[in-house]
C-alpha cells in the first residue's frame, strides 16, 4: 500500500511517519506524476490560500480531482478539509470542490486558541487524540456524506465515499488510528479493483 503526502506545505514527515505506524509505505508527493503509483493521498494542514496557489501553480489541481473521480481516497487534515470543500464560507472561490460541504475557516480561532482533546469517531472503536490549530470546521454537509465524529456540536470528521476530511492534525501524535482508518479505505479501493 502506497499513500501519497502532498508535500507543497505542512506536516508532511508526521503525515509519513503515521501512515508508516499504520502499515503502509509513505511517499512526500511534489510531482503530479507521482499520483499514478499511490493507492491514496493525504493533503495535510498548512495554509488553505497558500496550499491552492501552489495547486495550482504546479498542475496539481485536475490530476487530484482525477485521482478521487477513480475512486482512490483522499483524506484531507485541517487546512486539507478546506482544500477538498466544495463551498468555503464567506469566500468566493473553493478550491479542489471535492466535498459536498461547507467549511468555515479558522472557526476556532487563532493560535493561542488552539487546544487538544479525545475524540469518539464512529468506526474507530476508541477516542482519538486530536489536535486543533487554528482549525477550521464543517458547517454543513449534503446528504451524501457522512458524520464521523462532532466537537460541542460542531462537525470535525466526515466520510463521503472515498473521501475523508478532519480539521484538527492527528498527525500531531502518537495516535495514528485515523490513519490506520483511512490506509483501510485504501486497501477496500484497492481490493474493489482486484475484483473486479
Amino acid at each position: 500500500m502506497k499513500i501519497g503526502v502532498l508535500a507543497l506545505q505542512g506536516a508532511v514527515t508526521e503525515h509519513i511517519r503515521s501512515v508508516e505506524r499504520a502499515g503502509a509505505e509513505g511517499l512526500a508527493v511534489k510531482q503530479v506524476e507521482q499520483l499514478d503509483e499511490l493507492d491514496g493521498l493525504i493533503l495535510p494542514g498548512g495554509e488553505s490560500t497558500t496550499i491552492g496557489k501552489l495547486m495550482r501553480k504546479y498542475g496539481f489541481m485536475q490530476p487530484i480531482r482525477d485521482f478521487a473521480a477513480k475512486g482512490k481516497p483522499v483524506f484531507g487534515t485541517c487546512a486539507g478539509l478546506i482544500v477538498m470543500a466544495e463551498r468555503i464560507s464567506g469566500q468566493e472561490e473553493a478550491h479542489l470542490e471535492l466535498m459536498d460541504m461547507t467549511v468555515s475557516r479558522n472557526a476556532f480561532g487563532r493560535q493561542r486558541e488552539s487546544f487538544e482533546t479525545d475524540l469518539p469517531v464512529k468506526g474507530i472503536d476508541e477516542t482519538v487524540r486530536a489536535v486543533f490549530i487554528r482549525a477550521p470546521l464543517i458547517e454543513s454537509v449534503g446528504e451524501q456524506v457522512e458524520v464521523l465524529s462532532t466537537y460541542k456540536g460542531e462537525i470535525v470528521t466526515a466520510r463521503q465515499g472515498n473521501l475523508l476530511a478532519c480539521s484538527y492534525h492527528p498527525e500531531l501524535t502518537d495516535d495514528y488510528r485515523l490513519h490506520s482508518y483511512f490506509v483501510d479505505m485504501a486497501q477496500s479501493y484497492k481490493q474493489s479493483l482486484q475484483n473486479q
